[in-house]
């Protein structure tokens, strides 16, 4: 029996075998794909390629490839780890042929892959091919059925649809007619009683599919039509996980050893063994299932936040933060502690688990403490719901509180549901739906972008010139119009760029196109598929025209600036703070830039000035740019050049050298250090556990942020009269302060005390309830005081009513001792019932409870009806 590694191997030393380059993961997390947030499928990191953007390398490819699904067909994130065989985080096996063999050989080679090498049953095994679809005119796909009729009995070749059997990048790209394997691992006497060919697609755990072999030779047109492919492709998916339990005998993916050290890790933490209980189990495999998707996210840099791909992983790591403290007891972080025996499993598969260990431990724990804290607190408020309804006689929750828990505090609604049934409620799911739904309807409606299909003027490539020339003449080859946020805008992609497209954390070019006293504003160039993407308003009246395309040269050399600030910042950062100081993201832009880095504590003010006079030392030795195109990866790295995890690098790379700054980079810099200037820090914060942040300006922008610091010392200077030692007068006002202060409170409680004996003095005993009343100037604060006081001091039944005038607004207060309390008197009620008389309103508690309004004349009568309810 074939454990997971030695799976994992076999396929990529089959395909080996028959010619394939294997090739490295891409990282799961993508950057530069507007249209992705995650790798889903492994055809993800050859998009470029299919689509014809980049030249083919290797005409046939194999490789096991991360890959993360949350939502679409099976794949709901509910649902992972109730069933057998779906997850988050998974790998697929693949193998590709960019215009090399086709049909025949994607299907002899599976054949031969699984039955013969793998020596799985073949009277298992069952194919699915394309049925076909006379409404677009495409026949049944009979090319594969006849190749699979060389393997399969014609009772295993079955029909598909559009839907099960037809594989589309998009609503418009390259599609194309799919082949998927199917396996029944039921039992002999299951498989007598009903045919596998029955359970195909129908969702059974033990008739699963295994591998898609997807023949793509279409591309979908956004009017929905098809065109031919010039070049068809291969692109074929295994599910890794399905084929071990396959290969194990097992009837469950998280029985087989690529799950159960991880599971059996988690039973022995918690102290619950594992298959004695369901809602324990299934929290074990949620924990299992999701650990790894967290740990490969972090590796791949992406980190849990409230926006975007980290607003994903944060859902992911709560889900399992809530089963483990809703069925395993866990009140503390422990997530983190399964790190060792994930690496144990992968982590000689993808070694950045072992190089990022501790970062991915730290992240981790700090995230789990934040949101078991989040959990005590949505208890409590749910606590409190609870009891408001219980008092209102109602057994049912508000949808839109429960959706408030869940979108405001991320407390899950099955959470909510299940601590409801323990007090014998439920929640309005309609009103939760119908909230959920408008949100998903406002992040659609915020992201939603309409393209139409390119329109080619010419064919040729797009060359990106902008490193050596600002301006250049120009052709345009192929546009479109997009439509964004109810806005019409056209991108054109030209045969050749001096316009930088946004990318590695700086953003695009903008500039101008010309042609003669045309003038068209480039306002942003983005990357889209690897092609240079250039986003215009209008469209030039002759599209077939030659251009100059000309940057704006002040706004690139300003972001020049801040990018080339960003390598001398990142060196200085390892030179004061340790070799452990790792990139973790930047933002560069003509304003200002963004450095995000690995370090486990605050960076002191010492640090940061050492760190800024590092910086500034090597701006004044003004290193030149020594620069290296095309450098094989291996040779950058030997160079010095540090590889950023998280990153997909070619087999060759840039170079950017700046004295001993090394660094792989694909953005444009400065020729010299010296046009820097100065780098200023203005900021240092955490923007995660184990990651800090720090903020800057260069050139111009530090200039300013030099005289606006500058403009505040002189300001300082005039109000502090001109005194040559500005701290030393600024210490010795605030000390003035505080004494005048202390004095202050000491005038207010002592005239507090004044007023609250005389208020004592003129009470009256009505019914045997002692009255204090108040009418006058005060503010809130003092009768708060002045009322809490009375309530330590009177020991009979009494009441203080109060009202506070602070022009224009005042306030009516009441305080009851607790023998009224207890006899119905409620000081809430009283309020809310008087307050209309000052215009405003308010409540508390049954003892005390105040109301703020805007009819100061008002008091008096406010006051007079509340002594009088309590007389009656």
């Amino acid at each position: 029996m074939l454990t997971a590694k030695e799976t994992r191997e076999s396929f990529k030393a089959f395909f080996a075998s028959k010619g394939h380059q294997i090739v490295p993961s891409a990282p799961m997390v993508i950057k530069g794909d507007p249209t992705l947030m995650f790798t889903n499928a492994g055809m993800n990191q050859f998009k470029d390629i299919i689509l014809g953007n980049v030249p083919i390398k290797y005409p046939r490819i194999a490789d096991s490839q991360k890959c993360l699904r949350v939502s679409g067909k099976h794949n709901d994130l509910e649902e992972v780890g109730h069933d057998t065989y779906h997850h988050t985080m998974f790998e697929m096996l693949g193998n590709w042929s960019f215009g090399d063999y086709f049909k025949k050989e994607a299907i002899s080679w599976a054949w031969e892959y699984l039955v013969d090498v793998l020596k799985l049953d073949p009277d298992r095994l069952y194919a699915t091919v394309f049925e076909g679809s006379p409404k677009e005119g495409l026949s049944r796909d009979d090319e594969a059925a006849g190749y699979w009729e060389q393997f399969l009995p014609e009772d295993h070749i079955l029909n598909g649809n559009k839907k099960d059997n037809f594989w589309e990048m998009g609503d418009t790209g390259p599609c194309g007619p799919c082949s998927e394997i199917h396996i029944d691992l039921r039992s002999d006497k299951e498989r007598a009683a009903m045919s596998g060919a029955e359970m195909v697609n129908k969702d059974h755990p033990q008739v699963i599919e295994i591998w898609n072999l997807v023949f793509m030779q279409y591309n979908r047109k956004a009017d929905g039509s098809l065109d031919p492919l010039p070049a068809k492709v291969i692109d074929t998916g295994m599910g890794f996980e399905r084929l071990c339990m396959a290969l194990q005998g097992k009837t469950s993916n998280y029985d087989t050893d690529a799950f159960q050290p991880i599971i059996q890790d988690i039973a022995s933490k918690s102290g619950f063994a594992y298959g004695r209980d369901k809602q324990k189990d299934i929290a074990m495999r949620v924990i299992a299932d999701h650990i790894r998707t967290i740990a490969f996210s972090i590796t791949d840099g992406q980190l849990p936040s409230n926006a975007k791909a980290g607003y994903v992983i944060r859902r992911i790591l709560r889900r399992a933060v809530r089963y483990g403290y809703t069925f395993l007891d866990r009140r503390e972080a422990f997530m983190y502690k399964l790190l060792p025996v994930l690496i144990e499993t992968m982590g000689d598969a993808y070694p950045e688990l072992i190089s990022q260990k501790t970062l991915i431990e730290k992240v981790i724990k700090e995230e789990e403490e934040s949101f078991l804290r989040t959990l005590e607190t949505g208890i409590r408020l749910l606590d409190k719901k609870i009891a408001e309804a219980t008092a209102a006689g109602i057994n049912v929750l508000n949808g839109t509180d429960a959706f408030t828990l869940y979108d405001t505090y991320g407390f899950p609604l099955d959470l909510t549901e299940l601590i409801l049934r323990e007090n014998k409620m439920e929640v309005d799911l309609d009103a939760f739906n119908a909230e959920m739904q408008k949100q998903k309807e406002r992040a659609r409606n915020a992201a939603a972008i309409e393209t139409g299909d390119w329109m080619i003027v010419k064919n040729g490539d797009s060359q990106f010139v902008g490193y050596d020339h600002f301006e250049c003449d120009v052709e345009i080859l192929r546009y479109r119009k997009i439509k964004q946020k109810n806005k019409e805008l056209y991108q054109l992609v030209l045969d050749k760029t001096p316009f930088y497209a946004e990318m590695g954390g700086q953003v695009g070019d903008i500039g101008w196109l010309i042609n003669g006293d045309e003038k068209i504003d480039i306002i942003d160039t983005k990357r889209e598929n690897n092609l240079p993407v250039h986003l215009t308003a209008r469209l030039p009246k002759d599209i077939t025209a030659s251009f100059t395309a000309k940057i704006n040269v002040e706004k690139r050399v300003q972001c020049e600036c801040n990018h080339t600030g960003t390598h001398l910042l990142h060196e200085a950062l390892r030179e004061v703070l340790g070799t452990h100081v790792e990139q973790k993201g930047s933002f560069v832009s003509p304003e200002t830039l963004r450095f995000d880095f690995s370090h486990y504590q605050k960076v002191t003010d010492e640090e940061i000035r050492e760190i800024e006079k590092l910086v500034g030392k090597k701006i004044r030795e003004n290193y030149k740019m020594e620069e290296f195109r095309s450098v094989p990866i291996k040779q950058a790295k030997e160079m010095g050049a540090m590889a950023l995890f998280g990153e997909k690098y070619g087999d060759e790379v840039r170079v950017i050298k700046y004295g001993n700054s090394i660094e792989l980079c694909g953005g444009t810099h400065i020729p010299s250090t010296g046009m820097i200037g100065s780098l200023r820090i203005v900021g240092e914060s955490s923007i995660a556990a184990g990651v800090r942040r720090i903020e800057a300006v260069t050139a111009e922008k530090a200039e300013e942020y030099t005289f606006t610091l500058q403009d505040i010392l002189s300001e300082l200077r005039q109000l502090m009269n001109n005194m040559p030692n500005v701290v030393q007068a600024v210490k010795k006002s605030i000390e003035e302060n505080a004494e005048m202060k202390n004095k202050l409170d000491l005038f207010v409680k002592e005239k507090t005390k004044r007023l609250k004996e005389e208020l004592l003095a003129r009470a009256e005993n009505k019914n045997g309830v002692l009255i204090v009343r108040y009418c006058g100037v005060g503010n809130a604060d003092m009768g708060k005081d002045i009322a809490f006081q009375l309530k330590g001091e009177i020991n009979e039944p009494f009441a203080f009513v109060g009202g506070f005038i602070e022009s224009p607004k005042c306030t009516l207060m009441v305080m009851l001792s607790d023998d009224l309390v207890a006899e119905g008197s409620n000081a809430s009620k009283l309020v809310k019932d008087a307050s209309r008389h000052i215009q405003g309103g308010g409540g508390g508690q049954p003892h005390f409870a105040t109301a703020g309004g805007k009819n100061p004349d008002g008091l008096t009568i406010a006051i007079n009806e509340i002594i009088e309810s309590l007389n009656k």
